[in-house]
């Protein structure tokens, strides 16, 4: 952390943007969020290996409902890492400690709230998202465990979005690692080792978030040892908390709309029967895992345009913007590769039912293509959660959105699967042209003011 000495608002002229700047935050966070979606392979896989679809398509509608839930609180990860990192450019440490502490009680009392409406919650999701009744049966047993990691869970986004944002991206691949790892490791025990089914997988995730919040806490009190926290009056300072509560307001927003977009995907592919629905939820894992991979680099975009607008330099933001987008779409091609040279073999580790295998296996060129169509809009989500524009990217994000629905009920007519699939395309590659066309503006308005 910065030095307590610093005087607050000496903002950091000499802070510059190089590729090795971008790469140190890009291969940690990319190393650990890519954990987190090998943790859904390993569910799947795990769930998979007991052969039947009902359960593999339960697990999917529990994870699309957390998503749903706990994606739009994923503002305490975003914009605690947008707001950390614009404090750190100012050199303001007193609001750099004052924007965790905000960040943890928000944390807890959303942990709590949704512990207490977990059943009207699980049943609203339940009714949109659909599936047979074997499927749902599978969804109510996962859900009613998981749903205790929540305060845990939502801590640990404010803890590794103020880590982030303070560019200390080996503690984040450390705290990261630790959580997926923890839980892939009580997932297997539990379901293949005392055959507790989705049981067990729900308590691995439960387990791992309570021990992970521990582990974050004993880091942040080693690593802030030197200088003191922010009294209570500059924790609630009327001003900041209303700035931090329209941050977010507008992303959460933007993270519920992107979760109803995939939760929409889901809920379509449910309609046309348990098979579809495994084989989409399949797929899936491979979006989820592009988006994890990429999304060490879209973190690599919110620290450095956060710190260059708290440090006032237009020409470290146009830098971060452009080397962050080389690397991005670097790391896209590469993944377009590994789907297309490994993604059947990847299916059948998936899932040992035949009649999932060969019905993901036919749609398995938009995994290829979807990393490509929607790295931009990976890339850009961090560059605007980094400067703290969440209107303009919560209305790209509707924008963005209206298209998609309309464009489903569009081509799933005439294309079926496959129109939902490009639909889904078209919403993604919508959205990072949106942002980018959206950005100089931002930009000239931000540095000018």
């Amino acid at each position: 952390m910065p030095s307590p000495n610093i005087p607050e608002n000496a903002a950091d002229t000499r802070f510059t943007v190089t590729h090795k700047g971008v790469l140190a935050i890009a291969v940690p966070m990319t190393l650990g969020y890519l954990s987190t979606p090998l943790l859904g392979v390993i569910d799947m896989a795990v769930i998979g290996r007991l052969g039947d679809a009902a359960l593999i398509g339960g697990i999917a509608l529990g994870g699309i409902i957390f998503d749903l839930v706990f994606t739009t609180f994923n503002f305490l990860r975003s914009g605690t890492t947008g707001l950390t990192a614009q404090a750190l450019g100012a050199r303001d440490e007193t609001e750099i400690r004052a924007t965790l502490l905000r960040a943890f009680v928000i944390a807890a009392l959303g942990g709590l709230l949704l512990i207490a409406f977990h059943s009207p919650i699980r049943n609203a999701g339940l009714w949109f998202l659909g599936g047979s009744t074997e499927v749902q049966d599978a969804t109510k047993r996962y859900f009613d465990i998981r749903i205790y990691s929540a305060p845990f869970l939502l801590a640990n986004f404010a803890i590794l979005g103020w880590f982030i944002g303070l560019g200390r991206a080996g503690i984040g691949l450390l705290l990261q690692v630790f959580l997926n790892g923890l839980n892939i490791a009580l997932s297997i025990w539990f379901v293949m080792g005392l055959g507790w089914s989705v049981e067990g997988v729900a308590l691995a995730t439960l387990l791992s978030e309570l021990a992970t919040t521990g582990l974050g806490i004993i880091v942040i009190l080693t690593q802030s040892q030197n200088g003191t926290w922010p009294a209570a009056r500059v924790v609630f300072d009327k001003r900041l908390l209303l700035r931090m509560m329209a941050l977010n307001r507008d992303i959460m927003i933007r993270s519920f709309a992107l979760l109803y977009a995939f939760a929409f995907f889901m809920a379509r592919s449910a309609d046309q029967g348990d098979v579809v629905l495994a084989s989409n939820a399949v797929l899936q894992k491979f979006i989820m895992v592009s988006s994890y991979f990429l999304d060490g680099l879209a973190t690599a975009a919110e620290q450095l345009a956060g710190r260059a607008v708290g440090a006032r330099l237009r020409p470290a933001f146009d830098r971060a913007l452009k080397l962050t987008a080389l690397w991005s779409f670097a790391m896209a091609a590469i993944l377009a590769i590994v789907f297309a040279l490994l993604g059947q073999h990847m299916i059948d580790f998936l899932t040992t039912n035949a009649d999932v295998r060969d019905y993901a296996k036919s749609y398995l060129i938009w995994v290829v293509v979807i990393p490509l169509i929607g790295v931009l809009a990976y890339q850009m989500d961090g560059v605007y959660i980094g400067a703290t524009w969440s209107g303009t990217m919560r209305n790209m994000m509707l924008v963005s959105l209206a298209a998609y629905i309309a464009a489903y009920y569009a081509l799933f007519p005439v294309l079926g699967n496959h129109g939902l699939w490009l639909a889904i395309s078209l919403f993604l590659g919508l959205r990072g042209l949106t942002l980018l066309a959206a950005c100089p503006k931002r930009a000239a308005r931000t540095f000018s003011s």
